[in-house]
């Protein structure tokens, strides 16, 4: 899974637009192999986008879970702490 895409599912708070538009606009990169689209593709660049998030809007609104929230503030330290780990200069 591409790293900058993260779950949006079961929060607490509930995921935002900006969080479903940014994700969205992560898949479409990935796939697309675009950073930035040429004038050429932007229509189709960001009516993809738009579509993507329009479907997992509908996604999330649909799931359900008997698993209780995550707490943003904690999965963002567990994030940290990961990359941290990964990034730590290694020993020779």
């Amino acid at each position: 899974m591409c790293r900058n895409i993260k779950p949006l599912f079961n929060f607490e708070p509930p995921v935002t637009e900006d969080e479903v538009h940014a994700a969205s606009l992560q898949f479409v990169r990935k796939v697309s192999g675009f950073n930035a689209p040429s004038q050429a593709n932007a229509e189709a660049f960001d009516r993809a986008v738009d579509e993507i998030a329009e479907v997992t809007r509908h996604l999330m609104a649909e799931l359900s879970t008997a698993a209780p929230p995550k707490d943003r503030e904690v999965e963002a330290q567990k994030a940290r702490e990961r990359a941290a780990k990964r990034f730590a200069p290694r020993a020779s």
